[in-house]
């Protein structure tokens, strides 16, 4: 996957996933990545197959929108699943995605049944209305909104709501600074940050093919309007009035989806409340068919449930740590450059030509255990380090590789066999793993016949390895 900073220029060019969307949430949609992602949480942005992938930030820590298909495909979403799963494996980062859409937070879990943690808050949740309801604010259970709206014409006749044109900008700014200066008093910093970048939106509001409109009375803006279609959704991004004029809100806002909210589009976002209880009560008034739920993700890794290393016995060996007494052994292991050609880590590339003291590797295999990313345990015959046999590589599916070397004097015993067996045990019996691989280089021979007396399977070859597997049917 190549990622690139998301930018305006980018967010525009990606406009058709935003239009061909179907979460119904707000935050896959231009305007929204524009105000609120570019800048929090600086995201890169890759096209997979026909999905949009955003990477984002927290801190130092990565994670993943869930990728956004047009037209809601599954089975597209999940060819970028499958993508960001391996990019994840490779990179040794925790599978983490955000915005999860309601109605695809079952798949994942079956997905990831293995382990995995599902959040959700209710500050994320979109306020989702009906675009019919909002045209008329029909019965009873809008009869607030009616007499508001009856009132505010009765109060200002000459109100007309306006469709915003090419040269208005000046008009739309004049008002938000009005709207700062006598009506804005939330001292949030996110609120803050909100009315800034939607100043920022309006000379943009083409570029993101943004829908305004604007409430004027005897020539001057009294209330200011903006969203976009995504599917068949009008997402509202920006609803500002002058309060002074009674009734201006709900007025506003019906005129709004009156203007903009053709027989296509059959509901409106108006998107979370943050948590705001003034905000959360006001759009509760309007009477949401449906609060649109947002989830967060994160799988857990196999070794999140180790939490401390094994002791394996076979019939010969004792699987278990590596300690400081056999530091200067597994050394030896490590170190050799010629034996260790197919192990297919060469640590001279980490040192740049240093030469590696005792306490190296045997950090390195802790600082490992400590990530969850890889379990090495020594092979033993007494108290004789003998080799060494790993658990990496894991996926997020129920699948672990499988590896192991000897030093030169035990060699041609079967220890090796011994080894991976018992680990490719530890993984189906306690790490609930589903299937252990394993690769050698070709002209390795004795790795070759070593994978198969441990019970492997060959399942395939490239240019330069043979592939093996393992099940616990096997």
């Amino acid at each position: 996957m190549q990622f690139q900073p998301l930018t305006q220029e980018s967010i525009a060019a990606l406009t058709p996933y935003f239009e061909q969307q179907t979460t119904r949430m707000s935050t896959y949609s231009g305007a929204y990545q524009f105000m609120w992602n570019c800048d929090l949480f600086s995201p890169d942005y890759a096209e997979v197959g026909q999905c949009l992938l955003l990477k984002g930030k927290q801190g130092r820590t990565p994670f993943f929108f869930y990728p956004i298909s047009k037209g809601g495909v599954w089975e597209e979403e999940l060819k970028t699943i499958e993508a960001v799963e391996d990019y994840c494996r490779k990179n040794y980062l925790k599978l983490r995605f955000f915005n999860v859409p309601e109605e695809r937070v079952g798949k994942l879990c079956r997905r990831y049944a293995l382990g995995m943690h599902v959040e959700t808050v209710r500050t994320w949740y979109d306020y989702l209305y009906k675009t019919e309801d909002f045209k008329a604010f029909a019965g009873k259970k809008f009869s607030g909104q009616r007499n508001h709206i009856n009132k505010f014409y009765r109060s200002y006749p000459t109100a007309q709501f306006k469709i915003f044109q090419p040269g208005d900008e000046d008009k739309i700014l004049n008002f938000l600074s009005e709207f700062e200066k006598t009506q804005f008093q939330k001292s949030d910093r996110f609120a803050v940050r909100e009315l800034k970048m939607v100043k920022a939106l309006v000379p943009n509001f083409a570029k993101f093919k943004q829908y305004c409109g604007y409430m004027e009375i005897d020539g001057k803006v009294v209330s200011v309007a903006a969203g976009e279609i995504c599917g068949d959704t009008l997402m509202q991004h920006v609803e500002k009035a002058l309060r002074e004029y009674e009734g201006i809100y709900p007025a506003t806002a019906q005129a709004f989806v009156r203007a903009f909210a053709t027989e296509s589009v059959k509901y409106l976002n108006r998107e979370d409340d943050s948590g705001d209880l003034g905000l959360r009560k006001s759009k509760l008034q309007y009477n949401p068919c449906q609060m649109v739920k947002k989830y967060a993700l994160e799988v857990d890794k196999p070794l999140c449930q180790v939490k401390t290393l094994p002791v394996i016995h076979t019939q010969r060996l004792c699987i278990k740590k590596i300690g400081k007494r056999h530091k200067e052994a597994y050394h030896a292991l490590a170190s050799d450059v010629e034996r260790n050609r197919y192990w297919g880590y060469d640590y001279r590339k980490d040192l740049n030509g240093k030469t590696p003291d005792a306490d190296y590797f045997l950090n390195l295999i802790r600082r490992d255990f400590r990530a969850r990313n890889e379990l090495s345990l020594g092979m033993f015959l007494d108290d004789t380090l003998i080799g060494e046999v790993v658990l990496h590589n894991f996926s997020y599916t129920g699948e672990a590789e499988v590896g192991a070397r000897l030093l030169p004097a035990y060699q041609g015993y079967g220890y090796a066999q011994e080894g991976v067996r018992a680990m490719s045990d530890y993984a189906f019996s306690v790490l609930a793993q589903e299937r252990v691989q394993a690769k050698c280089y070709k002209e390795n021979v004795r790795s070759k016949k070593m994978l198969e007396g441990a019970g492997m399977r060959q399942c395939g070859e490239d240019e330069i390895f043979l592939y093996f597997y393992r099940t616990a049917a096997l």
